[in-house]
């Protein structure tokens, strides 16, 4: 319930400004021509149209973790991470077929545009009692401002993560996220602009990407869940940091040696390490929603939600730095080799402390069973 309080609070934000947010700056890509000059208008419109989607992605976690909480169905994560997937898998063949055949990209912009104006008139159209969700009891809304609601939903946070069940492993992967310089957009820059690529082949690469992260989450939530987190996590985090190396492999033109042509390794495997970075997303929100006393699941998926985000943020961001301290640019890409050795041995870091995460599932239950004990003392101190 403790999600709910605060949506109501912020009743029609969604509704009245993140969509059109979205709407509104990717409608302007649609019409604004691609000219150096406007390079400042275009990057404006991406940080709002980013910023919408961030939000709004950080509110579904948290309808999610709250719908799994009422209808007591565990592992609900696993079915929301399936359909992220397949839909960015048909989302990339549709704008992929309409790229090739119109070579227009304001097009695909315009047609992003008419998409998120149907999911807004949808928004608006929906009550929000048809989600399903626990309301508060009787007039607690209207007994209680703005600002009394948000400290209450701050203190609440602040209880639920210093609890060291939650807090240990939210460390871990925050942290593993912050360490690793994310080197995408340079290596982006490489496959388009030394290696000629058509833009068609990276996109394509992003389709067997999300088919991988589809299939990896049916494997989890059939397999893979029944394994300690600590083992699990151990082994993708080895698979990830192994699959960084692919792109040492390809600014070595070591695939050619053997006779891969680079279209078809960036087709197959360029990324791969991308889709496990979001799979191991997947067992850590399981992992939170276990432990997380009942009625705050909301409020803790929103804020895992924002931290994941924010790690991210500053993980491209020291990607970008390194690059620029390698001297790797547009027209110089000598040293991406030695950014990408540094990647790897970055990704490795983590396992260094993954005594944080806990070793068995009775484990977990115990300690959410101490942290369901400390909420309610803490609760009843305040009252």
């Amino acid at each position: 319930m403790g999600f709910y309080l605060m949506l109501s609070t912020l009743e029609g934000l969604i509704d009245c400004l993140i969509f059109p947010l979205e709407v509104l700056s990717w409608g302007s890509l649609a019409l604004i021509p691609v000219k150096g000059d406007a390079l400042p208008i275009l990057m404006a419109c991406m940080l709002l149209g980013n910023l919408g989607a961030s939000i709004t992605e950080v509110t579904k976690d948290a309808l999610v973790a709250e719908y799994g909480q009422k209808q007591k169905i565990r592992g609900l994560q696993s079915y929301a991470f399936m359909a992220l997937a397949a839909g960015g898998m048909f989302g990339n063949l549709f704008g992929g077929y309409f790229l090739s055949k119109t070579q227009q990209p304001n097009f695909m912009f315009l047609l992003f545009t008419l998409l998120l104006s149907c999911q807004l008139a949808l928004s608006v159209t929906s009550r929000e009692d048809s989600l399903g969700l626990p309301g508060p009891p009787g007039n607690y809304i209207l007994k209680k401002s703005f600002f009394q609601n948000l400290q209450k939903q701050f203190l609440d946070i602040i209880t639920i993560i210093s609890d060291e069940s939650i807090l240990r492993p939210l460390c871990w992967i925050v942290a593993s996220i912050l360490v690793v310089p994310i080197l995408s957009g340079t290596v982006f820059c490489y496959q388009t602009q030394c290696l000629k690529l058509d833009a068609s082949v990276i996109g394509m690469s992003k389709v067997v990407g999300q088919l991988m992260l589809l299939l990896a989450t049916v494997l989890y939530d059939r397999y893979w869940k029944r394994i300690p987190i600590r083992t699990l996590i151990s082994r993708v985090q080895i698979v990830y940091a192994t699959l960084l190396l692919l792109d040492l492999i390809l600014v070595g033109q070591i695939n050619l040696k053997v006779g891969i042509p680079n279209k078809a390794f960036v087709l197959c495997l360029s990324g791969l390490a991308e889709t496990v970075a979001q799979f191991r997303l997947l067992p850590f929100s399981v992992l939170f929603m276990n432990l997380c006393p009942p009625g705050f699941e909301g409020s803790l998926a929103s804020f895992l939600g924002s931290a994941f985000c924010l790690s991210s943020i500053i993980s491209g961001f020291l990607g970008v730095g390194l690059a620029s301290l390698l001297g790797v640019s547009s027209g110089d890409f000598l040293n991406l080799k030695l950014g990408i050795i540094l990647q790897f041995v970055a990704a490795l870091v983590p396992l260094g402390w993954i005594a944080y995460l806990p070793m068995s599932r009775s484990g977990e239950e115990k300690k959410k069973k101490k942290s369901i004990r400390r909420m309610k003392k803490r609760e009843h101190k305040r009252k």
